[in-house]
């Protein structure tokens, strides 16, 4: 198992970039933005993608017209073929043997590999995870590393074999994780430092000599996150409010309550100053402007937690609206805002959301389609 660094990488591509190519064709199985990046890094490096493998076109827009995703967009724009499927069935592992690939290489593509597809090419398959495996297995790694305030996380390049996320490990190149950052931007670092990894590696991998190491430790599990998930209750602390805030964005997007209106959240980080007297005394949930707390800020849109401290907001979203400048949004309101959900009459201290009746977690809206017309599947989907 090779262990690199960010700094490593680009020496390791440097010298892997003349060897990729003649080592042998892989064949990419993607299906979201972040698994096109990586391939579009991949041949920028010069490896030879001899196919991909993808989900089918889908719906897109108020039009509902079938579009490709945007791995299927990008490897016909490089002259590149395409298997489309949303289940890899015989027919399908007979169309990825017929591709002559050494290798297959999985980013995201949306769908479990049977073990015959596994065995069609010759070295097998290797997985991109984001994450340092064993630690937060499944389907969305990255929300879950800032949700749980990990100060690191990793790209990790896995064998895949039986089992979830299960498999000996090729390679790993860790990442930190700010405090202030989403889950998204996380998402793209990762992507970006795990094509690199991919690239380093792939001389090895396609030469039979890279020898993967078994995955040690306690292993965790990272399940899609749900709307549910992604409701933002005032009555929390204010450091697992802005985790929460970050780890949902932009999927499946942070929530409050408005009175009986929903309101989205942008991205939001803590108050790094002493929480004014004037925003004390006020109820939990109510959201004021305070004091620049930071050099530069300038006055910032607070909300008031649970436990007496602050969460800047960097965007509200109200119903129908776009995302918007907090300050703008409070400016035109006659009241002040008093986010989350009534308290339940068990409840001690100021409420939240006076105006909503019912205590507890709210059911979460349904969302209108999204924008483009697939299945509202996390972007960190594995296999």
């Amino acid at each position: 198992m090779q262990h690199h660094t960010e700094t490593s990488l680009a020496a390791a591509g440097r010298r892997a970039d003349s060897g990729a190519a003649a080592a042998g064709g892989v064949l990419f199985a993607g299906t979201p933005q972040i698994a096109a990046d990586c391939l579009s890094g991949l041949l920028a490096a010069g490896v030879d993608v001899v196919a991909v493998l993808t989900r089918p076109d889908a719906p897109v827009g108020r039009r509902r017209r079938m579009t490709p995703s945007p791995v299927a967009r990008l490897a016909e724009e490089a002259g590149i073929p395409v298997i489309r499927a949303s289940r890899v069935d015989e027919e399908v592992t007979a169309a990825i043997r017929d591709t002559g690939a050494r290798l297959g290489i999985a980013v995201a593509y949306g769908a479990l590999l049977p073990q015959h597809a596994l065995d069609a090419p010759e070295r097998g398959w290797v997985n991109l995870h984001y994450s340092r495996l064993p630690a937060h297995r499944g389907a969305s790694p990255v929300q879950h590393a800032v949700l749980e305030g990990d100060v690191e996380t990793a790209a990790t390049v896995f064998q895949i074999a039986a089992g979830m996320d299960t498999g000996p490990i090729h390679g790993v190149c860790p990442l930190p994780i700010s405090e202030e950052i989403s889950a998204g931007e996380l998402l793209d670092e990762l992507t970006a430092v795990g094509t690199r990894l991919l690239v380093a590696l792939l001389p090895d991998l396609l030469a039979g000599r890279s020898i993967p190491e078994p995955q040690t430790g306690e292993a965790t599990h990272a399940p899609k996150l749900t709307r549910e998930d992604a409701f933002i209750d005032p009555r929390r602390p204010a450091a697992e409010l802005v985790r929460r805030i970050n780890a949902t964005t932009p999927e499946p997007g942070p929530w409050t309550l408005l009175g009986d209106a929903r309101l989205k959240l942008g991205t939001a980080r803590p108050y790094e100053a002493e929480t004014p007297d004037d925003i004390a005394d006020a109820p939990v949930g109510a959201v004021l402007p305070a004091p620049e707390d930071r050099p530069g800020a300038g006055s910032v849109l607070t909300l008031r937690t649970g436990d007496g401290r602050l969460v800047v907001l960097h965007g509200v979203q109200p119903a129908g609206k776009q995302m918007m400048d907090p300050a703008a949004w409070h400016r035109g309101l006659r009241e002040i805002p008093v986010l989350g959900v009534a308290p339940r009459a068990d409840d001690a201290g100021p409420g939240a959301g006076a105006s909503h009746e019912r205590g507890g977690l709210p059911s979460a809206p349904d969302d209108p389609p999204p924008a483009d017309g697939r299945p509202q599947t996390s972007r960190e989907e594995q296999r």
